[in-house]
């Protein structure tokens, strides 16, 4: 009789520890290790520059990032830091424009700056509208007819690029004052390196 109840409460028994086992907490992630949900909610970085390849930056943005507001219009409408690397042996100046590619009416150019010193590796955030900047790189005149920076204003619901296009020239160009047309036949035949990083931007107000 009690080798019958002995057995009875083993056969009950080994089920509970099983059941207990099954719904044991699961340890932790060790400290050091991201949540996935920190890992999904990390923002984008932008890429190192590769080793002796000319390289252009836009502030620290990665490529294809939407442009912040502190450079469009809703926002503080400076202008952005640029930044570049590995200029081509041989180059006399640069030259830097930034061209809105789906403009309503064709390409619109927001920012004109050429006869950049090759001794130049950046242009600072906010420069003023003048001719002639710091650095001794000259502004010419965006297609809307003002000169310097002109911050990016597409159709509210439209997402525009804008494509910063950094050029390389073999010579310095002679010309006091330029527009889109007049840089373009300057630097036809002049061009030894040429590298781009292209943004985004949706105004979300009317």
């Amino acid at each position: 009789m009690k080798v019958r109840v002995s057995l009875f409460l083993l056969i009950c028994f080994i089920p509970g520890i099983l059941l207990c086992g099954c719904s044991a907490p699961q340890s932790p992630p060790a400290s050091g290790a991201p949540s996935m949900a920190a890992t999904a909610a990390a923002p984008a970085q932008a890429p190192a520059a590769v080793p002796g390849v000319f390289s252009l930056r836009v502030d620290a943005l990665a490529p294809g990032s939407v442009l912040p507001d502190a450079y469009n219009c809703q926002g503080a409408m400076e202008s952005p830091e640029l930044s570049w690397e590995n200029i081509p042996s041989g180059t006399k100046s640069l030259v830097l424009i930034m061209d809105d590619p789906d403009a309503p009416k064709g390409t619109f150019t927001h920012w004109l700056l050429y006869n950049i010193p090759p001794s130049t590796r950046r242009i600072d955030r906010d420069q003023p509208h003048a001719k002639v900047l710091a650095s001794g790189a000259q502004q010419g005149d965006t297609s809307a007819g003002s000169r310097g920076y002109y911050p990016p204003c597409p159709p509210p619901g439209e997402t525009h690029r804008y494509i910063f296009s950094l050029y390389a020239l073999d010579y310095q160009i002679g010309m006091p004052t330029a527009d889109r047309d007049g840089i373009d036949r300057a630097m036809s035949g002049h061009v030894i390196g040429q590298v781009q990083f292209i943004t985004t931007f949706q105004r979300s107000k009317a």
